[in-house]
C-alpha cells in the first residue's frame, strides 16, 4: 500500500520550493509530480502540422516521494502510517491519528 496516492494534499519539505503546497497530479515510480510546484520554463519550437506555436511554457518537473509529506488539519506535514481497521488496512496521519478514506 502505497502512503502518498493520487489526490493527496501535500507539502514540500526539502528543496527550492520548500513549504509549497499542492495536490498530486501523478505518480512516477518513486516521484510525484505535485501541481504548482517544481516549475521550470521549456522553449517549445513551433510545429504547423500539429497546430502548436512556438514560445516559453512552464512545465511541472517531477519531485522525489521522499521529499513530500501530507498535510494534516492544521496546515502541518505529516508523517502517515498503515493500520489495520476492520480488517482492512488504512493509511492515518501520525500527528493527529486521523484516518485517512480512500
Amino acid at each position: 500500500m502505497k502512503k502518498i496516492r493520487t489526490g493527496d494534499q501535500v507539502v514540500v519539505t526539502t528543496g527550492r520550493d520548500k513549504g509549497k503546497k499542492g495536490v498530486v497530479s501523478a505518480m512516477l515510480g518513486d516521484k510525484v509530480l505535485v501541481d504548482g510546484v517544481n516549475q521550470y520554463k521549456k522553449n517549445v519550437k513551433p510545429n504547423p502540422a500539429t497546430g502548436v506555436t512556438g514560445g516559453v511554457i512552464d512545465k511541472t518537473m517531477p519531485i522525489q516521494i521522499s521529499n513530500v509529506a501530507l498535510v494534516d488539519a492544521d496546515g502541518k506535514p505529516s508523517r502517515v502510517g498503515i493500520k489495520e481497521v476492520d480488517g482492512k488496512k488504512v493509511r492515518f496521519l501520525k500527528t493527529t491519528g486521523a484516518i485517512l478514506t480512500a
